[in-house]
């Protein structure tokens, strides 16, 4: 599925991923291929990019963490999800 993060300042990441987790007001969720299709608010947390290839532009790799699993970590203090037809759009502050 094809991932987009986008903050006020410019789009931070945009790619294939596996899988993406977020955490929603009403707790963290995580959207696989043909996910039914969501809209949701997000809270303070972290956004967790699973992929085989994430590759984050040089500019915005500070904002990014990598874990141990091979995952690639964004924190957010707030912002919305949309996901339809295996594209996710993370509107993120």
């Amino acid at each position: 599925m094809y991932l987009e993060i986008v903050s006020p300042e410019a789009t931070l990441f945009s790619g294939e991923v596996k899988s993406v987790t977020v955490p929603g007001i009403n707790g963290e969720f995580q959207m696989l291929k043909d996910h039914a299709p969501v809209v949701s608010l997000l809270q303070n947390g972290n956004v967790i990019v699973d992929g085989d290839d994430v590759m984050i532009e040089e500019e915005f790799e500070s904002k990014f963490l990598k874990d141990g699993k091979g995952r690639t970590i964004l924190a957010i203090n707030s912002g919305t999800i949309e996901m339809k037809d295996n594209k996710v759009i993370v509107l993120a502050d």
